[in-house]
């Protein structure tokens, strides 16, 4: 029987995350941390990633989890390391990715003892982990080995349900710190638990059909989410409805006919009085965080409106001042109930069909302006989203990348994910790199080049794989700050905000072992996609530069035409 680590709550720890199912690993190199990698890896029961760099690491667990959809373990060192995991724990906590955090720390004892690479590790993530558990550095009675097996139980469910999220372990570990043994041939003991699927009665699910029945005007709007099979059916059968119009964003993955998917592209083009005459009396909304400002905006001064949000959470969320009721419930339980006991109140009223035909005016008037349009980010773009293949999965980087996805088609694309949690713009290379890990398909990161410069760590991970095609919008520098009406004014704007970035991607593309590519043009992009995506021999990187006046001149032009 192979040796394992003498420390025997790394022993239990490893047992137990296999027992729950937890597949990938991710660990960060460390003297603290070697009893815990050691049993990690002789456990044998892990696909497991070695990445230096604790924020890169984290961001890539995270996109792991994301695409998986089965935790994600990550190891670290004591001292900063754990830390630096702390922008992708945050992400995590808002998008509900289970991440289950694991420090190494020094024995309680030394802490604020000036000891090396020795801070207050315990509870440091607390106000963005769901819960935080500390294990004491030696298992030597029986009492003390039951403690570590329910504590670790409890963590590995807690960031798995009812709703899922990021916990953190912390486990003191003293020395020596490579002591081997033999295992324990008992099993841990593993803790499950049952959770009833929450459904309405009949006679509740009747009681809000006739509540949101016609003439009531509907609106449901989609953040971000999860592609499910089901919750795109409900959501479909909704559609069919006249009085519910439904709104969803790129990265809310809802395949359904008869959504209203370009949100903004909708509401720039409409004149004030026909904004007022398609205003809802209900919303229900439900996934993560709205990307638009503009339906939030809108919907924010609304008066009378009624909101409903759909979904399992801690806390009541009232993005438009207006929450009326908390459902909590899995949506595509709570929609697919709705949907049928809304179906007997058909009646005449036009809402939904109010807002399909404002749709169709306001896509063809835009399309007519994109297809004249020189140029820019903006034809750049939609070349990007007509070009992704069949079966890939689309990570878009936040700022420009996520914002222009919103304005095309992207009814055909697999999945898009987009660090919408806190919507920062650092991991978002580590985070698609991580997914693209959990993927046997293709994977595209679209991103910007600031974006891009302030994860640079992410490409020099090991093991990317050839599926993985990166291709960065290089604007010359944060290209969102020329448009934005806060920022686009004033004489700072191309010093403090849209940077200095200086990003050799040719070499740094080319070091890291990706295939490069530059195009600048429609023509050159058209001249080699192809080549780009079906290249299986090793990852790619394409840079496409684009005039960044021009691109903000020509995204103003385009929020500006009104029918």
């Amino acid at each position: 029987m192979e040796l394992t680590s003498d420390h025997d709550s790394c022993v239990i720890l490893a047992g137990l995350l296999a027992h729950h199912g937890v597949k990938h690993v991710v660990v960060s190199p460390g003297s603290r941390n070697a009893p815990l990698a050691v049993a990690v890896n002789r456990q044998g029961a892990f696909d497991i990633k070695v990445i230096i760099d604790e924020r890169s690491a984290a961001f890539a667990a995270l996109g792991m989890a994301s695409i998986s959809g089965l935790p994600t373990a990550l190891i670290c060192t004591s001292g900063t390391a754990l830390l630096n995991y702390a922008p992708a724990v945050a992400e995590a906590y808002y998008r509900q990715i289970p991440l289950i955090v694991i420090s190494a720390d020094r024995p309680q004892e030394w802490i604020d003892q000036d000891d090396s690479q020795t801070i207050r590790q315990f509870r440091a993530l607390d106000n963005i982990v769901k819960n935080s558990y500390d294990l004491p550095a030696f298992t030597s009675t029986d009492n003390l080995r039951w403690l570590v097996n329910r504590t670790i139980n409890d963590a590995i469910l807690c960031a798995t349900e009812p709703h899922r999220g990021p916990v953190h372990i912390n486990i003191q570990i003293d020395e020596p710190l490579g002591g081997l043994k033999k295992p324990d041939c008992a099993a841990p003991r593993t803790i499950s638990t049952i959770w009833p699927t929450g459904t309405l009665t009949t006679a509740a699910a009747r009681e809000l059909g006739r509540e949101l029945a016609s003439p009531m005007r509907v609106m449901v709007i989609a953040g971000f989410g999860v592609p499910s099979k089901r919750l795109s059916l409900a959501i479909q059968k909704l559609c069919t409805l006249p009085n519910v119009a439904v709104l969803t964003e790129a990265q809310s993955n809802v395949h359904a006919t008869g959504t209203i998917p370009h949100i903004d592209t909708v509401l720039s083009a409409l004149p004030s009085e026909r904004l007022c005459s398609l205003r809802p009396d209900v919303v229900l909304t439900f996934g993560g965080s709205i990307l638009s400002r503009m339906v939030k905006a809108y919907l924010r001064a609304c008066p009378d409106l009624r909101h409903w949000h759909v979904g399992i959470n801690d806390h009541s969320i009232d993005c438009f001042q207006a929450l009326e009721r908390r459902i909590e419930m899995d949506p595509e339980l709570f929609f697919g109930q709705l949907a049928s006991a809304m179906s007997p109140h058909r009646s005449g009223c036009g809402y939904a069909m109010e807002w399909h035909r404002a749709a169709e005016e306001a896509l063809n008037a835009k399309d007519g302006f994109t297809a004249s349009a020189p140029w820019s980010d903006l034809r750049a773009m939609k070349a990007v989203m007509e070009s992704v293949p069949k079966g890939c999965n689309l990570q878009l980087s936040n700022g420009t990348a996520v914002r222009y996805a919103q304005l095309f088609p992207h009814g055909n694309i697999h999945r898009i994910d987009c660090n919408r949690g806190v919507s920062g713009i650092d991991g978002c290379t580590s985070t698609a790199i991580g997914a693209a890990m959990a993927y046997t398909g293709k994977t595209l990161l679209v991103t910007g080049d600031m974006s891009a410069q302030y994860d640079l760590g992410g490409l020099a991970m090991p093991d990317i794989p050839s599926s993985m095609k990166i291709i960065v919008l290089n604007n010359g520098g944060g290209g969102i700050f020329r448009f934005i009406k806060s920022t686009s004014s004033l004489d700072e704007l191309e010093r403090f905000f849209v940077g200095d970035v200086r990003l050799p991607l040719r070499q740094l593309a080319e070091g890291f072992g990706f295939r490069y590519y530059e195009v600048d043009s429609e023509s050159g992009f058209g001249n080699c996609i192809n080549d780009f995506y079906s290249d299986d021999t090793r990852p790619a990187l394409m840079n496409i530069i684009t005039p960044g006046e021009v691109s903000a001149k020509v995204l103003t032009g385009y929020f500006n035409i009104k029918i």
